[in-house]
């Protein structure tokens, strides 16, 4: 049973969310889900209490509304950040298992949504900082410290190349290296496992992005080789609690 009257939204009321939760029960209303969302998150990275205590209940809404994953998601991206809710999280154990099966079978779907699902399935498995920023590759780009030289390498996957480079601001990126694809067989944790879900799924250009991300990269400055998923997760995966 939730605990509504700490469950606070982001205009610090406890019985609007229930409210809305309860007409959300009875049919899908844009303007409904629009006020929820509003209540519970905050595009600067934050949930608020009402978040977590609206989960389990949003994740029975999921299977049959996109609106109701969409903002499963954005809560759970966001269950990282400084929310002093760790109680409220732990005990959405249950409905985080069940929208992690939710969300592989959205998935296998190949749906309109596919790039929001997946990174939800990425929120899930607590990978925050690439649910966070995972496009297309079409036009991705990470900055990266290199490990040797410290110096700031850009990193590009889509479109206009696979490449690391300087980024200067009036010439563009300089000095470009391409780079050099993970190996299958070389790939595992949560590189394997988006590897594999897109794989399967069919998304040839989620592949062949995942299989760069967690590639090599030369740094234009001091010409060594790093992994660009191992330094942008080093310098942009938050401390879980």
């Amino acid at each position: 049973m939730v605990n509504w009257a700490r469950a606070y939204d982001w205009f610090f009321e406890t019985d609007r969310v229930p409210e809305l939760l309860e007409r959300l029960e009875r049919g899908d209303d844009a303007g409904t889900w629009a006020e929820l969302a509003h209540r519970l998150v905050l595009e600067a990275d934050l949930v608020s209490p009402a978040g977590f205590a609206a989960l389990p209940q949003l994740v029975r809404l999921a299977a049959h509304s996109a609106e109701a994953r969409i903002l499963s998601g954005k809560i759970l991206e966001r269950a990282a950040g400084h929310h002093d809710c760790d109680d409220l999280l732990a005990q959405c154990a249950d409905a985080i298992a069940e929208f992690r099966e939710l969300l592989d079978q959205h998935l296998r779907s190949r749906p309109s949504d596919y790039l929001a699902a997946f990174r939800a399935l990425l929120a899930v498995e607590e990978q925050y900082h690439w649910a966070a920023v995972l496009g297309d590759f079409t036009d991705d780009f990470y900055a990266v410290g290199c490990p040797h030289c410290a110096a700031e390498v850009t990193i590009a996957i889509g479109d206009h190349g696979r490449y690391s480079a300087i980024r200067d601001w009036h010439q563009g990126d300089v000095n470009r290296r391409p780079l050099r694809p993970a190996p299958v067989d070389g790939l595992s944790g949560i590189g394997r496992l988006m590897y594999d879900t897109a794989l399967r799924d069919g998304k040839d250009a989620l592949v062949d992005g995942v299989l760069h991300l967690f590639g090599g990269a030369q740094c234009p400055s001091c010409g060594s080789v790093f992994s660009v998923a191992d330094e942008y997760a080093s310098a942009h995966r938050p401390a879980l609690r």
